[in-house]
């Protein structure tokens, strides 16, 4: 069947799931496959459970008159998103960067959607699976979407910007992130530049940080808007609580995000306002209103301590800019438990004994936790539980405490100790 015809059967319902145990009446069930799993094993039971078709690519499982036997499902979902894209003609602003693009998409949802329909990425949905789906969701009824674009191999971002198609481009910043799958830095460089070199491709607008002389450097020549302390759109910190306030046309704006590195976020958002025509009392009003969710920059009050909670994720940027801010903050007591930096392959143990040393530098109390972590360094703990079983018997109080560390490590579960 070709992708056409398909497309016609994903209209009648205009839902797709992936998850037999998350059925949508009437969706199209894709039997995506992996190392531990084979969707295909429950494409009948997907059909059996409301699904209006399902599409597999085994043919020991085309068994049934709503089943639709196709070569790769995984393509199928592609090629489905990138039909799909091409019917709904609407600016899109795609998003991608080391640190910080979750936070960002979030910020420019909030201004963009108080004025019009936007459509904005659904959690971190922003691989190769995530942005198909994403881009399925989006209907006639939205004006303007927000597509998030993660990598971490090379020319990851060229494939996903082929299917999402983005009208608009931004790069939050580019570092130390996925090393085991970019190889270098310059992996990572030469990655998000997919970005900038199709929006040029296709007459596109960037969206850059002005003071980000690597982003400057790599979309010069490109039709861009600036952003920053100088640029097109500008403003200044005025004030780190840890909450972080800004200025801009002479309004002070007080955001729930915490560390000075937000900064950039914010105006970005501004930025994205400013340019669709969003008034400047919805774009205030929306950024002092967004809270971040998600063990993202969170400000958490216990018993004891007070918490900022940065645990979805960490590389070597977004940690030092995070210890760098947290020791600037006015507070007595500091506390930094620091979880292991994952993924970052033949570089890990340097790039952890930078973070050590940085901690030593800015003259932090750390408790280290991981196996990394716990090979290079005193006051460290191989395991997150054993991290906890030490905080049980030392008590740990009234201390402002930065907790950082990759996903994996799970440091947000220590807040029951803390």
């Amino acid at each position: 069947m070709e992708i056409k015809e398909i497309y016609a059967l994903f209209q009648q319902h205009s839902t797709i799931c992936i998850d037999s145990r998350k059925i949508t009446n009437g969706a199209m069930f894709i039997s995506l496959r992996g190392e531990n799993f084979n969707g295909n094993k429950y494409a009948l039971k997907a059909i059996q459970g409301g699904c209006s078709y399902a599409i597999v690519d085994e043919e020991e499982y085309d068994v049934h008159q709503n089943t639709i036997l196709v070569n790769n499902a995984l393509k199928t979902l592609q090629d489905l998103a990138t039909y799909h894209r091409k019917q709904v003609n609407i600016p899109l602003i795609g998003i991608t960067g080391s640190n910080g693009k979750t936070t960002s998409k979030e910020l420019i949802n909030a201004v963009l959607s108080s004025e019009l329909n936007c459509y904005a990425t659904k959690g971190n949905l922003n691989n190769h699976i995530g942005v198909p789906l994403s881009i399925l969701e989006i209907n006639k009824k939205h004006k303007i979407a927000i597509i998030e674009m993660g990598a971490n191999h090379q020319k990851e971002i060229e494939f996903l910007c082929n299917i999402a198609q983005p009208t608009y481009g931004v790069i939050t910043n580019i570092g130390s992130a996925h090393l085991e799958g970019f190889g270098s830095l310059q992996g990572v460089i030469d990655t998000k530049k997919e970005l900038y070199e199709f929006i040029n491709h296709n007459k596109g607008h960037l969206f850059v940080n002005a003071e980000d002389q690597l982003l400057l450097s790599l979309s010069n020549g490109i039709s861009q808007i600036t952003y920053g302390k100088s640029g097109d759109v500008f403003g200044l910190i005025t004030e780190i609580t840890p909450l972080l306030s800004i200025k801009y046309n002479n309004e002070i704006i007080n955001s729930y995000l915490i560390g000075d590195f937000q900064f950039y976020n914010i105006l970005l958002a501004i930025c994205m306002g400013k340019y669709f025509n969003v008034s400047n009392h919805n774009i205030k009003k929306s950024i002092e209103n967004y809270i971040p969710t998600n063990n993202r920059s969170q400000l958490v009050k216990t018993k004891k301590n007070t918490i900022i909670l940065d645990a979805y994720n960490a590389n070597p940027s977004s940690m030092k800019a995070m210890l760098n801010s947290f020791a600037n903050q006015k507070y007595k007591n500091k506390l930094c438990i620091l979880g292991d930096m994952l993924e970052l392959g033949e570089e890990s143990n340097k790039e952890h004994l930078e973070v050590i040393k940085l901690t030593n530098e800015l003259k932090l109390d750390c408790l280290f936790v991981g196996e990394i972590f716990n090979s290079l360094t005193e006051n460290s703990f191989k395991t997150r539980n054993e991290l906890a079983q030490n905080i049980q018997k030392n008590n740990i109080y009234n201390k402002t405490i930065l907790l950082k560390g990759s996903r994996g490590i799970g440091l947000e579960q220590l807040i029951e100790n803390l």
